[in-house]
């Protein structure tokens, strides 16, 4: 069963769809929209406009350019691109179908929105999972992480095209295994391996060479072949891409996939079962092609995570260009002037003070702290970025964004004119009671509940056996990470996900002695204000690291560049390690 993964985020390239429809002889498309900033971003449409809330590319770019050539060749579409408005979603689907003469049947799974039942669990006791504080009171959106089962019953109703509001990512592949091979849901194995599959071609191009970090080894970028899994019943699948494509499949560019976002890999929880991938293995089999095997899985827990967006405010961000010598200090000046006149300005009309202000130096590793080693650079880009909690303030402060061009630093420009306010919405999760929530499906009028499984005890993972980790005498040279560990990184909210590869098997010990959490906490110490914890994944030699409190507030509510963490793991590999000599020379030149 061939799956195409033709969209990794809502903004993905329209290529995606096109390439694996006309060249990817697949079975089934699927599509993953909704990451936490998604939903954030989908609330906020709604807010403006209520027909909204949906991922509109999925229907005016993705199924405009490939619908009639798809169900031409029988292929069945899956996805999540219904975000806070799946119906709304379907019925531009079908709107489109009709448009272009094309008979399709369409189900829309719902039963995510949680929203009412919010309040009670309130009452309840209900808190946060990431900070344990009680839930806001002024929630926008509140929506349960659904499984894979109500996708695979869409199916086996007859459905050409699946839509889904908030469900897993990884479960718009799960439900189609689940539906063509039969799976039942207590098949726990093969559910973490469909899972896998999924978890691993959700990020589109992140599979096939995208965001490696050895990227001058991929081969044609602009075009990037888009990830296809080639899956058998038995849970074994092999990832690949279209023939004749750029980028670039190894267990490198898997693995570093593999380890994207997934906290604790023996404890990877999700609706439909809980995962783990500590003893996966990844073999390369032939060019750009690598068969995945070792995904376990277990019963899952007795609740869904509910990921809830909250009213916090409202945020302006502006950027300006200052050119010239000590171009630093000229735009750090700019923005404590700026911030300076804005505070003026509030206390003038009667306004509080901003909730929070950044000012960040993009060009001068500001994101780096302590560990930035620019020299004196001729060219920065200032970035101000300041919340409060009324929208008439920050429209009265943006107006002040142009007023550097002719009045403070020679060399200011680059202005785009007034930046605009928008709203901030910042992400809440917490877990509710499965049986609080009913799934449901409708196709052609009707609409069929899908249930949850009967909850089964839970079970700890099995222990790994431990290997040896002992490093060989004799003398060390100082390495930057980089130099025996590839690296990725996410986020969760708040929470940033760093994973490292080993480059080869026997640098693991080297990853465990010199990467623990305490030198990570230190190293990463001007982003990183919580706890540091660090997992193991001995089946493909790599380890990885959960920092928490790590990006601001994380999403819309972070006044940070880099909001997702996605450079977090670009810092760390520049930390350097004291590795055996003798074992660098075993390294590929």
């Amino acid at each position: 069963m061939r799956i195409g993964g033709a969209s990794g985020f809502w903004g993905d390239s329209r290529l995606g769809p096109e390439q694996l429809v006309r060249h990817g002889a697949i079975d089934y498309l699927v599509f993953d929209y909704l990451a936490e900033l998604t939903m954030s971003i989908l609330a906020g449409a709604r807010m403006k406009k209520p027909d909204e809330g949906y991922a509109t590319d999925f229907v005016t770019v993705a199924l405009r350019s490939v619908l009639k050539e798809a169900i031409e060749q029988r292929i069945r579409i899956v996805s999540n691109a219904g975000g806070v408005n799946p119906k709304g979603c379907a019925a531009a689907v079908q709107a489109l179908a009709n448009e272009l003469g094309v008979q399709v049947r369409v189900a829309v799974v719902e039963g995510d929105d949680v929203l009412p039942l919010a309040d009670a669990m309130r009452q309840e006791g209900a808190v946060d999972v990431s900070n344990g504080e009680p839930l806001p009171r002024r929630l926008v959106t509140a929506n349960a992480y659904l499984g894979a089962l109500p996708i695979a019953r869409a199916l086996e109703a007859g459905a050409d095209i699946v839509i889904t509001g908030r469900c897993v990512d990884s479960a718009v592949t799960l439900g189609v295994l689940m539906h063509e091979f039969a799976w039942t849901p207590d098949d726990f194995d093969r559910l973490a391996a469909g899972s896998l599959a999924g978890h691993i071609i959700e990020c589109g191009c992140q599979a096939t060479g995208g965001l490696h970090t050895d990227w001058e080894r991929v081969p044609d970028w602009a075009d990037i072949g888009y990830p296809i899994v080639e899956c058998c019943e038995d849970g074994s699948f092999v990832v690949t891409k279209p023939p004749g494509t750029g980028g670039l499949v190894t267990p490198g560019t898997l693995g570093e996939q593999l380890l994207y976002e997934i906290g604790d890999p023996a404890n990877y929880l999700l609706p439909d079962l809980t995962c783990d991938f500590r003893a996966v293995h990844l073999e390369q089999v032939g060019q750009h092609r690598v068969r995945v095997t070792g995904a376990r899985g277990r019963p899952p827990t007795n609740t869904y995570k509910v990921s809830a967006t909250a009213h916090a405010g409202f945020k302006v961000s502006g950027q300006l260009t200052i050119v010239g010598i000590d171009a630093a200090g000229k735009a750090k000046r700019t923005g404590e002037a700026l911030l300076e006149r804005g505070l003026r300005l509030l206390r003038e009309h009667g306004f509080e003070h901003f909730i929070a202000t950044r000012i960040e130096l993009l060009g001068t590793e500001s994101a780096y702290g302590p560990h930035a080693r620019t020299l004196p650079t001729r060219e920065v880009v200032l970035r101000l970025t300041v919340t409060h909690a009324e929208r008439r303030a920050l429209e009265m402060f943006s107006r002040e964004f142009a007023a550097p061009g002719t009045s403070w630093s020679p060399g200011t420009t680059g202005a785009g004119g007034r930046p605009s306010v928008s709203p901030v919405l910042r992400q809440v999760a917490w877990l509710i009671p499965k049986e609080q929530v009913t799934p449901n499906m409708t196709i052609d009028g009707t609409t069929t509940m899908v249930a949850s499984p009967p909850v089964r005890p839970q079970a700890a993972p099995e222990p790994l056996a431990s290997a040896a980790l002992a490093l060989p005498d004799g003398p060390r040279k100082t390495v930057p990470l980089v130099k025996i560990a590839l690296g990725r990184s996410g986020d969760k909210g708040d929470t940033s996900n760093i994973g490292l590869i080993a480059r080869h098997p026997a640098l693991l010990p080297v990853l465990h002695e010199q990467v623990t959490p305490e030198r990570v906490k230190a190293y990463l110490g001007h982003l990183v204000q919580g706890q540091v914890q660090r997992y193991e994944l001995p089946g493909i030699h790599a380890i990885n690291l959960v920092c928490e409190q790590a990006l601001g507030g994380g999403g819309m509510a972070s006044l940070r560049n880099d909001s997702l963490g996605k450079g977090m793991a670009q810092m760390l590999l520049d930390m350097p390690v004291q590795v055996p000599e003798s074992l660098l020379q075993q390294l590929p030149a």
